[in-house]
C-alpha cells in the first residue's frame, strides 16, 4: 500500500494580495489529508473519502483506463452536494492524466482511501491537500494540477508540501517558497476561532478583483508588513501589525473587519486569514479567549501550539 499525506493550510498575512505578487506568510497546519492506494483484482478503481470522525462520505467506482464513472454514493441533496465533488474529483483526475498520460493507463485495480484529519467547514484546505496528494502519486506538479483544476495562487500547496512555516509569493506567475522559523515567543497567546461557516475563496478574489486599485501600492505594504510580522518579538508589535494589515485589506475589498463587524467588544485583536466572513479567524489574548468565542457562540477555538506545525 502506497500512503501520502499534505498539510492543511492558513495565511497569516496577504490575503488577496498575495495573488498579485505580495509576499504572504504562510502556516502549515498540524491537520491535513492522507491518500492511501491500494491494487484490487477487478480492472475498476474505488474511490472512498472520509471525514475526521470515520465516516464515509463519498464513495466512486471508475472504470479503468477510460475514468468513467460506474457507480457513485453520494448525497445530492445538499446545496454544493457530493454530487459536485465527485465530478471534481473527475475533473483532477482526468486532468492529472493530461499531465501525466501513463497515470492509470492500466487496468490494474485500485482502492484509494481519502481521509481528512479535521472538520471539512473548517476550511483548512480539503481541496488543495487532496490536489498535492493525487499529484505526488502520480508524480505530476502540484501547482500545475491547482491551476488546471481550482486555480488560486498556490500558497496552500506549498504549505502541504512543507513542514514549518513559509514566505510565499509568485515571481513572474511562478510559486516562490521561503522556509522561515516563525514561532512567536508569545505563541501561548494566539488562538484560531472558527466562524461557523466556510468561505468560497473564488468568491472573495473575485471581490477582490473588481475592488483593487492600486495593486503596486498594495503589493508593497502587504510585503513589508509579512517581513515585519516575522521578526516581532512581542504581542504588542504583532498586534499592531494586524491591526494594520486588517485596514489595508478593509480598504481595498470594501468591508469592515471581523473585529469591528462582531467582535468590538473584544479584549484582544482578531485578524481574518484567507477569503474574508468565514472559516478561522486568528485572536490574541489569554487564558480567557476561548470562554469569550464559545459564549459569543463560537465553540471552536484552537491554541496556536494545537493548530500549527
Amino acid at each position: 500500500m502506497t500512503s501520502i499525506y499534505s498539510n492543511g493550510k492558513l495565511l497569516l498575512t496577504g490575503e488577496y494580495v498575495v495573488i498579485d505578487g505580495a509576499k504572504a506568510l504562510a502556516l502549515p497546519t498540524t491537520f491535513g489529508q492522507r491518500l492511501e492506494i491500494s491494487t484490487r483484482n477487478e480492472p475498476v478503481l474505488i474511490w472512498e473519502s472520509y471525514l475526521n470522525d470515520g465516516s464515509q462520505w463519498l464513495q466512486l467506482e471508475f472504470d479503468l483506463p477510460t475514468l468513467k464513472i460506474i457507480n457513485a454514493t453520494f448525497d445530492s441533496n445538499k446545496e454544493g452536494g457530493d454530487d459536485i465533488l465527485a465530478e471534481n474529483l473527475l475533473d483532477i483526475l482526468l486532468e492529472t492524466k493530461k499531465l501525466n498520460p501513463s497515470f492509470l493507463s492500466k487496468k490494474q485495480g485500485l482502492l484509494v482511501k481519502s481521509n481528512l484529519t479535521f472538520p471539512r467547514n473548517w476550511g483548512l484546505g480539503s481541496s488543495s491537500t487532496l490536489i498535492n496528494n493525487i499529484a505526488q502519486w502520480a508524480g505530476v506538479d502540484a501547482f500545475k494540477l491547482l491551476t488546471k483544476t481550482f486555480g488560486g495562487s498556490g500558497y496552500d500547496i506549498a504549505c502541504a508540501q512543507n513542514n514549518q512555516s513559509i514566505i510565499y509569493s509568485l515571481k513572474d506567475h511562478n510559486p516562490w517558497v521561503e522556509k522561515v522559523h516563525f514561532d512567536p515567543v508569545f505563541k501561548d497567546q494566539l488562538y484560531f476561532v472558527h466562524l461557523n461557516k466556510k468561505q468560497n475563496s473564488r468568491e472573495g478574489i473575485a471581490q477582490y478583483q473588481k475592488h483593487k486599485m492600486d495593486v503596486n501600492t498594495f503589493v508593497k505594504q502587504i510585503s513589508d508588513l509579512t517581513n515585519e510580522i516575522i521578526t516581532c518579538k512581542d504581542l504588542i508589535c504583532f498586534e499592531k501589525v494586524i491591526i494594520e494589515h486588517e485596514q489595508i485589506i478593509s480598504g481595498i475589498i470594501k468591508q469592515k473587519p471581523v473585529q469591528k463587524e462582531f467582535f468590538s467588544d473584544y479584549f484582544g485583536q482578531t485578524k481574518s486569514l484567507g477569503a474574508w466572513g468565514g472559516d478561522f479567524i486568528l485572536a490574541t489574548g489569554n487564558e480567557d479567549t476561548p470562554l469569550y468565542f464559545k459564549e459569543k457562540g463560537f465553540s471552536t477555538v484552537i491554541s496556536y501550539e494545537e493548530m500549527i506545525l
